[in-house]
């Protein structure tokens, strides 16, 4: 998954960009009504440039589902800010900007790890859930119940076939990632990271009919969790992400290079984990080189300890502190029937900002 053509997508979303020449897309047709057409032109699929070969002939089979692919990025995107809003990296996206997230997944951190695991798993997400939800003539409900019936509940409703949304993901996202080098092996791992998440985290979901909504029949299938849970667990997955070195081997194809644990005495990381090989900058100060946008500004929380608290977020320089009033509703009454009138408030709150 190069990060170039995820960001060119994801600006599309966030900024309706539509200048699409001479640049590579590997997302492009995925944007579905909103990058339909050009004027009145239908884009094909040999239209758009920079898709490699595997891309293109998975383009043109199943074109059907592409919107969902672009819906799955910006799952990805979304969740990624949700999760580091506290943190002095906060997934900024640039306006403008080809390459959204700016350079800092140049390189082979902990960041471009995360979001390449977030991204392919939004993919499988969002694919899985439209094909469930019958949007597209390809794909629809897993048919294989993995399982006979427990006690007392049957097979029944729509199990969500998420090896079909993890079939999708690996195949269009990973088709870029076939260069012999360290920073592909990467990509590829952690996109698979992000894909097998999902697969990990499918459940049964039940429901009762009967009189009175007692359980004389009780219907199963299986579904995907929320998607903030995928982005919990690949969260976790980061801070405990395993830092890797790089080897060259020689083969019958040249040199290649693979990665493997730096420490010996460490767990060795398995398909799950994150791995990366390059240290993160500390993201405290401006640095156009590193894409990082320092932390000044940033609201803090003058009560935590943590990583989102003045000190650590402020990185020691310390913090201001203004007064904010804000229009709230208050004493709300509701009325029979139906209406809620509520009166409105000003409230007054204390707003830190790092120095």
């Amino acid at each position: 998954m190069d990060y170039h053509l995820l960001g060119l997508i994801l600006s599309f979303f966030f900024n309706g960009t539509k200048v699409l020449a001479g640049y590579p897309i590997w997302w492009s047709l995925a944007l579905g009504q909103q990058y339909s057409s050009l004027g009145s032109q239908p884009i094909l699929c040999g239209s758009i440039p920079g898709l490699v070969p595997k891309q293109l002939r998975f383009c043109r089979n199943y074109i059907e589902i592409m919107p969902s692919v672009a819906e799955g990025v910006k799952l990805g995107i979304q969740e990624c800010q949700h999760q580091f809003r506290g943190r002095r990296w906060n997934c900024t996206t640039i306006d403008d900007s080809l390459a959204i997230f700016g350079p800092v997944l140049d390189k082979a951190t902990r960041e471009s790890a995360f979001v390449h695991a977030i991204a392919s798993a939004g993919v499988a997400f969002a694919v899985t859930r439209s094909c469930a939800e019958g949007t597209s003539t390809i794909c629809g409900c897993d048919s294989h119940h993995k399982g006979p019936p427990g006690d007392g509940w049957k097979w029944g409703g729509c199990s969500e076939d998420a090896d079909f949304g993890v079939l999708v993901s690996r195949e269009f996202a990973d088709a870029r990632e076939n260069r012999p080098d360290a920073r592909s092996a990467m990509n590829r791992h952690n996109n698979e990271a992000g894909r097998t998440t999902i697969l990990d985290h499918m459940h049964l979901k039940c429901k009762c009919h009967g009189l009175s909504g007692s359980c004389e029949v009780k219907t199963c299938w299986w579904a995907q969790p929320d998607f903030r849970a995928i982005g919990d667990y690949l969260k976790d997955k980061y801070d405990s992400a395993s830092e890797m070195v790089v080897e060259k081997h020689r083969e019958s194809r040249g040199w290649v290079e693979t990665l493997r644990a730096k420490y010996a005495l460490f767990k060795p990381p398995t398909e799950r984990d994150l791995v990366y090989y390059e240290n993160s900058p500390n993201f405290c100060e401006p640095n156009p080189e590193t894409g990082s946008f320092g932390t000044r500004d940033r609201t803090c929380n003058v009560t935590s300890h943590g990583i989102d608290g003045c000190d650590l977020l402020c990185c020691g320089r310390g913090h201001n502190t203004r007064t904010e009033k804000r229009k709230e509703k208050c004493h709300c009454i509701f009325h029979w029937c139906c209406y809620v009138s509520c009166q409105e408030c000003i409230r007054v709150y204390d707003v830190h900002t790092c120095k």
